[in-house]
């Protein structure tokens, strides 16, 4: 049975990785669960799984935590998480923190060659370019657990990256594919906040109804599967059957198809190469009956355009797009700008901001603190 720890074990992937291993318990050993502040929930998982290390983001919910739990071992903030990611007795590391918290823990994770399963998409995006350069030094395993990003990756499996012509990324197209550009403008965070299909924490589904969440996803792909950003497509697929397409140069697609349930894309990736017997319902074609597809607007949805642009001059402007929108979504969810103005409060930080050119890790921390002071400004 190998040692596995969960990073961000109380958020929504935390949690539906938790139900995975608690449906299959016979593979892995809880190891050790880090999560922010979310005592409860926390508290409950040790309770089931007994792990050995946990870490939390401060002193005093490790104080709160070590009254309920007196002989555990509590670990604090970005040192506590780096503990965790390089415990020699642990062989899998669940990365499901939002931000880039866990940025320096995954480096380490990576040197120390652990089995990466990834659900972080700022990280992915801040530093891509510096994770591919230890990924390639330290031959480390590396596996998404995003829906989009495993189908991508089930696709591409006895392929040969040179004969694929496009990655197609499809998109529900969130709770406003249908609106007009001009009902944008008065849309409340309750509206917001209504996604369609999956069921997620509020920043992302903010993100995915800008359709930012996309386009990080597209610059996530760049990054995890080499692929130039031009041959990256999004498609709006409101069904959300098709979790994403492989297009080839022989013209012939490749696709995945499942039921809209994040625990998939986590139950393959935990126990790659091996494909257990699932948990869920089935896909029924027959009930499903219709597919569709079309065209993002990006006129309508300029973050989506954004991501683009920030992925094609490289270095810290993916950074500085995630930062920006960090913030941004912040003031939205808080009710102190409108939802339309997330997209022009992330292109004026990219217009401002002058990309490091072969950024360090250090790097990535300094453009974020650049884009919080223009914000206090």
């Amino acid at each position: 049975m190998e040692n596995l720890v969960v990073l961000g074990s109380t958020g929504s992937i935390g949690r539906q990785a938790i139900e995975v291993l608690r449906k299959n318990p016979d593979y892995f050993k809880v190891f050790g669960l880090a999560a922010k502040d979310e005592i409860e929930i926390l508290s409950s998982q040790i309770r089931e799984f007994n792990p050995e290390i946990v870490s939390v983001a401060d002193e005093k919910t490790r104080n709160e935590l070590s009254k309920i739990f007196p002989s555990l071992k509590v670990y604090v903030g970005e040192k506590g998480l780096i503990e965790l990611s390089t415990n020699p007795k642990v062989n899998s590391v669940v990365f499901s923190t939002s931000g880039i918290v866990c940025l320096r823990p995954l480096i380490e994770a990576i040197k120390n060659k652990k089995r990466l399963l990834v659900a972080n998409k700022e990280i992915i995006i801040t530093a891509g370019e510096i994770i591919n350069k230890y990924i390639n030094e330290y031959k480390t395993e590396f596996l998404p657990l995003d829906s989009e990003h495993s189908a991508i990756f089930q696709c591409l499996k006895g392929e040969n990256n040179k004969e694929v012509k496009n990655l197609i990324l499809t998109c529900s197209g969130g709770p406003f594919k249908y609106s007009s550009k001009k009902d944008l403008e008065k849309v409340t965070v309750k509206e917001v906040l209504s996604h369609p299909v999956w069921k997620m924490g509020p920043k992302i589904t903010v993100d995915s109804a800008s359709l930012l969440n996309k386009g990080f996803e597209v610059l996530e792909a760049h990054y995890i599967f080499r692929i130039p950003l031009e041959k990256i497509k999004v498609v709006i697929h409101p069904e959300c059957i098709i979790h994403s397409m492989v297009e080839f140069q022989d013209g012939s697609i490749k696709a995945l198809l499942s039921i809209p349930d994040m625990r998939l894309p986590i139950q393959y990736a935990l126990f790659h190469p091996k494909r257990l017997s699932g948990f869920l319902e089935p896909l029924d074609l027959v009930k499903v009956k219709n597919l569709s597809f079309f065209e993002p607007d990006t006129e309508k949805f300029p973050c989506l355009k954004l991501a683009y642009e920030a992925g094609k001059i490289g270095k810290t402007m993916p950074a500085a797009l995630v930062f920006a929108d960090e913030i941004a979504v912040s003031k939205f969810l808080d009710n102190k700008i409108k939802f339309s103005e997330i997209p022009r409060i992330i292109e004026k930080i990219l217009t401002s901001h002058r990309p490091i050119l072969e950024p360090r890790l250090e790097d990535i921390f300094k453009v974020q603190n650049w884009v919080y002071k223009q914000f206090k400004d």
